[in-house]
């Protein structure tokens, strides 16, 4: 095993990858960017004129076997890049990291934000400020005992108490065996 602690990496090289991720990757070195410590790396299982690059920081990287040194690691002449694929991956990640965002509560604890998790299993719920909305009606306010559940109709309004209850037994059966 070689270590990448020179920070060189030839192009045309055909590295075996252990990240300090414990991922495994294979491929070919397109480039390196020793401004940026970016090694551009084109993935080996490829058919066709479809080839996966991968931009990995050097610094993720525990050790390295090189395979063999090829030449022309870019031979573009049946290279397609799908940029409307791209885009929309891009924008689907985007979107997703958004949805994840919204889905932390700022200003509570970690206790409401486990029972926010837990809601969120069975319930559409929502935070507006430190507030669990759940189903547009229920509100659910700190300390987030079933005594702080509000509004929305009856069954509802029983259905939230019961998840909040069941919620709050798992979390002390958690703690107590901690």
């Amino acid at each position: 095993m070689e270590s990448p602690g020179n920070g060189e990496f030839v192009i045309g090289w055909r590295l075996s990858i252990k990240t300090t991720l414990g991922e495994d990757i294979e491929g070919q070195v397109i480039t390196y960017d020793r401004g940026s410590n970016i090694v551009v790396l084109q993935e080996s299982g490829g058919s066709g004129p479809r080839r996966n690059f991968r931009f990995l920081k050097a610094n993720y990287i525990k050790e390295f076997n090189l395979l063999s040194q090829e030449e022309d690691p870019l031979d573009l002449t049946n290279a397609y890049i799908d940029v409307n694929n791209i885009h929309a991956r891009e924008e689907a990640a985007t979107r997703q990291a958004e949805a994840e965002a919204e889905r932390i509560g700022i200003g509570v604890t970690p206790e409401a934000q486990n029972i926010f998790d837990a809601l969120s299993k069975t319930l559409p719920v929502q935070w507006e400020k430190t507030t669990i909305v759940v189903m547009d009606e229920v509100r659910v306010s700190s300390p987030y005992l079933p005594d702080n559940v509000k509004g929305g109709a009856p069954a509802a309004n029983d259905r939230v108490k019961k998840v909040l209850e069941l919620e709050r037994k798992r979390l002390q059966a958690r703690i107590s065996t901690q």
